[in-house]
């Protein structure tokens, strides 16, 4: 039929005279191919063309069988291979002779392990004892084969222990059902079991990790208790280096109980995906020497070999969370090696776009078997001072590694050949500093600071106002703020008013004094006193939660609009910073009509209030300015009492301007007093036009 062979081509090639006659190969209606037959021109009979289509007909049947039997083999390859790969052990019987018809991997290793023939399994039911999670026991006739394949019931997640006739145990979930042929009968029955012994062991290191923390914990807590108690109630006066050892013991293990804790804390926001990470470029050169001083002073006896390459990239890392990673791969070597063992740093770049730090130590080694669970939490190898770890060093360093977007690893060549960890940190070549970052791409957005110790308030203000068009950072640390100000230079800041270890208006009092930004409270307590509060001490907006994105994105544009309409001048606005002109004192140039602050050609990136110290120390060149004066002239009459912002400003302005407190060449202290800079040699003030 014409229908059946649609566009057939010859399968040679043929010339004009030629007698071919074709058949369609046909399946069930479904056309598999064509079969083609040509000759000399004479033309077929009606025989030949019949036979012809005889054949055909064969032909579909062998290629529809073998193509039956190819996706029959596909699919038992599949199964075999899901079965294989299953964590579950599976085994199926036979429903006529009880015989072991099929059993997974899982299901041999697990029989392996308990000394138990695997052929044998279905002997096995008869003699054991089983007992399910509640204590009773289950009959053997509820286990044998022939009540299961009189039933077509099937058991689910039935908890159980096994003990076998040889005396070994096995705690699993077991699952079991029969399987129906055509016929109505029970062809065989298939049965599960997940063992339940990597569970156990998981809860016994939960446990057992419990137990230590309130070891920990309790340990230092006596100490500290028996010290002061001995302190407060001795009668007679103790001597001087006995009060002074029993003040050392508390402080000691004060700071033991801080690590401790901090190390729990750690885990939780690794486990929650919280850990606060906030990458910057830094140099490895600098965390390695970092981390080196850390751990020499941390009691550390080992001397360390530190291979550096000077021309290494810089990584994207934060640098204080990176130096705990190998501050902890340090100590994690020194439990391991012997004392007059050295241990390695070495670091290298790749072309992958990593830097890879490397410790090594000639200790004791790994075995094969350990290196999978190294990374583990609550894995707490056997060391001399195991007392004292919780287990958690090595997934702590696991997780912020991988929350920098990196990873790490263990080698070892085997017991007694020593260790290498090993972790990879991304370069920061494509990213610009900190201060190129401020003032560059950011700048085609608008630039929001986002501060909220809730995870999941933070995400939710980032995801609101990044689908909103914002350039959005975030943080939760307070610590943090005042780099993130700086660097990113803000439109507008979100702040939490309950922040933990600061206060939410003292934090805004300080975003003030550097920025002139606006800043919206967020808080979940809506009472009237805050807001007023809050708004008084120059808040542009308090947003009470919950709050939805439309609020949110409302309110903030209300914000930037306020920010943006002109305001009547304060009196420090009218005033302005001192005139001083253009000042040079050695190394260190302040171009006061330019803005510029310079040393030895350098330029000096300040932040508006630590230029505005400088100014004023500038205006009154060789005279000492007072702690009041200079609080009033800069923070403002209402600041005379807080010394301590003021000391961290000249701290961190020194600190730009290279100079030193104890041999001063630009900042003089006054002891009890305040602060003097000297005046300027008049052969070097600039020339006048």
């Amino acid at each position: 039929r014409e229908r059946d062979l649609p566009e057939l081509v010859a399968p040679t090639p043929v010339g004009s005279a030629v007698a071919a006659v074709a058949a369609p190969i046909l399946h069930r209606g479904r056309r598999l191919g064509v079969l083609c037959a040509a000759e000399r021109p004479g033309g077929f009979g009606t025989v030949n063309e019949d036979a012809l289509a005889m054949l055909a007909a064969q032909v579909a049947l062998v290629v529809s069988a073998a193509r039956q039997h190819h996706s029959e083999r596909q699919a038992r390859a599949d199964l075999e291979a899901v079965l294989s790969a299953a964590p579950t052990a599976i085994v199926v019987f036979d429903a006529r002779s009880g015989a072991l018809r099929a059993a997974n991997p899982e299901a041999r290793r697990i029989m392996s392990e308990l000394s138990t023939p695997i052929d044998a399994l279905a002997e096995l039911a008869s003699g054991g004892v089983y007992t399910r999670a509640d204590g009773s026991e289950i009959s053997p006739q509820e286990l044998s084969l022939q009540a299961a394949m009189a039933s077509v019931e099937t058991v689910r997640d039935e908890e159980m222990t096994l003990q076998f006739p040889n005396g070994r145990k096995m705690e699993a979930v077991v699952n079991a059902a029969p399987i129906v042929g055509v016929d109505g009968e029970v062809d065989a029955v298939v049965v599960t079991a997940l063992d339940m012994a990597p569970l156990a062991e998981k809860e016994r290191l939960r446990a057992e990790f419990l137990a230590v923390i309130g070891h920990e914990l309790r340990a230092p807590l006596m100490a500290i208790k028996g010290s002061a108690a001995t302190l407060r109630t001795e009668r007679a006066p103790l001597d001087p280096a006995v009060t002074d050892q029993f003040h050392r013991i508390i402080e000691e293990q004060a700071d033991h109980m801080i690590d401790l804790l901090s190390d729990l804390i750690d885990i939780v926001g690794i486990e929650t995906g919280t850990l606060p990470v906030d990458p910057e470029p830094c140099e490895v050169s600098g965390l390695v020497e970092e981390a080196r001083s850390t751990f020499a002073g941390a009691d550390g006896i080992h001397s360390i070999r530190i291979d550096v390459p000077p021309d290494l990239p810089p990584v994207m890392a934060d640098g204080r969370r990176v130096v705990q990673v190998i501050v902890n791969l340090l100590i994690n070597a020194a439990r391991y090696c012997h004392e007059a063992s050295p241990i390695g740093v070495t670091a290298t770049a790749g072309d992958d776009g990593y830097v890879t730090i490397t410790v090594t130590d000639n200790g004791r080694g790994l075995t094969a078997e350990s290196l999978p669970h190294l990374f583990a939490k609550f894995s707490r190898p056997a060391s001399p001072d195991q007392g004292r770890d919780l287990g958690l060093g090595l997934a702590i360093c696991k997780g912020i590694v991988e929350a920098h977007g990196g990873r790490i690893w263990a080698q070892s060549d085997g017991p007694g050949l020593g260790s290498r960890f090993t972790f990879t940190i991304p370069t920061a070549d494509e990213a610009p500093s900190p201060a190129v970052r401020a003032h560059s791409a950011t700048d085609s957005a608008t630039r929001v600071l986002a501060i909220d110790d809730n995870p999941r308030d933070l995400k939710h203000i980032h995801d609101t106002l990044t689908a909103a068009g914002y350039h959005t950072t975030v943080t939760g640390n307070p610590a943090r703020i005042a780099a993130l100000v700086a660097d990113t230079d803000p439109h507008i800041v979100v702040l939490d008013l309950m922040l933990p270890g600061a206060d939410g208006f003292e934090v805004m009092r300080d975003i003030l004094a550097a920025r002139d930004v606006p800043v919206i409270f967020l808080s979940a307590y809506g009472q009237h006193d805050l807001i007023a509060k809050a708004l008084q001490m120059g808040a542009a907006d308090y947003i009470v939660k919950p709050f939805s994105p439309t609020e949110l994105t409302a309110r903030i544009q209300a914000g930037l609009r306020h920010a943006q309409a002109p305001s009547t001048p304060t009196t420090a606005a009218r005033t302005g910073p001192p005139a001083v002109g253009c000042v040079e004192l050695g190394d260190l140039i302040i171009d006061h009509p330019a803005r510029l602050v310079t040393v030895a050609g350098e330029p000096v990136n300040l932040t508006p209030i630590e230029y505005n110290v400088l100014i004023e120390l500038a205006a009154h060149a060789s005279t000492v300015i007072t702690h009041e004066q200079l609080l009033a002239a800069v923070w403002g009459s209402d600041s005379a009492t807080d010394l301590g912002r003021m000391h961290t400003t000249i701290k961190n302005l020194r600190r730009k301007l290279g100079d030193n407190a104890r041999n001063p060449r630009y900042i003089a202290t006054v002891p009890r007093v305040g602060y003097r800079m000297p005046k300027p040699d008049p052969d070097d003030l600039p020339a006048e036009p």
